[in-house]
């Protein structure tokens, strides 16, 4: 595919203080693969800020989405409240990484068609990282009947 060519409608990311300087990698990368980025923030390295805010802003994105294309990508140091925070969200399921085997990328969106990724800057670098998300946003939904029937399961928890 030519990199000037959009590969996918929308990926929102967002970082509190300590996923600032992943976030801005990642996407520096992401533009330069041809990816549609939307930035929620923060825009500036603010020690100590909220990670609330941000991860709100990003997964609000996606549940607004009722097309479902939209993804977010959310950085803090381990990713796991910001991940809490965006799973709040009707639609939204977010899945934690930071770092170990590529098959848990792989399965988070065949199995569960994860459209948030939550990574733990802390543990994880640059290089890592992009090739961790390039994977994770070209590995489709497997679409199987038992899988599709469990996302529709947690859709409606209420």
């Amino acid at each position: 595919m030519n990199k000037l060519q959009i590969k996918h409608p929308l990926i929102v990311l967002a970082a509190d203080h300590a996923g600032f300087k992943l976030k801005e990698s990642v996407k520096t990368f992401l533009v330069a693969e041809g990816y549609n980025i939307l930035d929620v923030g923060a825009h500036e390295l603010v020690d100590g800020d909220d990670y609330p805010v941000y991860m709100t802003a990003g997964a609000m994105k996606v549940a607004e989405d009722l097309s479902g294309a939209t993804r977010a990508i959310i950085f803090g140091g381990s990713g796991q409240g910001e991940a809490m925070v965006a799973n709040r969200f009707p639609g939204v399921r977010a899945v934690v990484w930071y770092g170990g085997t590529e098959e848990i990328i792989e399965l988070s969106r065949k199995h569960n068609n994860a459209n948030v990724l939550s990574i733990g800057a802390r543990f994880v670098d640059d290089k890592v990282a992009c090739h961790v998300i390039e994977l994770w946003l070209t590995t489709p939904f497997s679409g199987e009947p038992r899988h599709e029937r469990r996302i529709a399961e947690i859709d409606n928890i209420e």
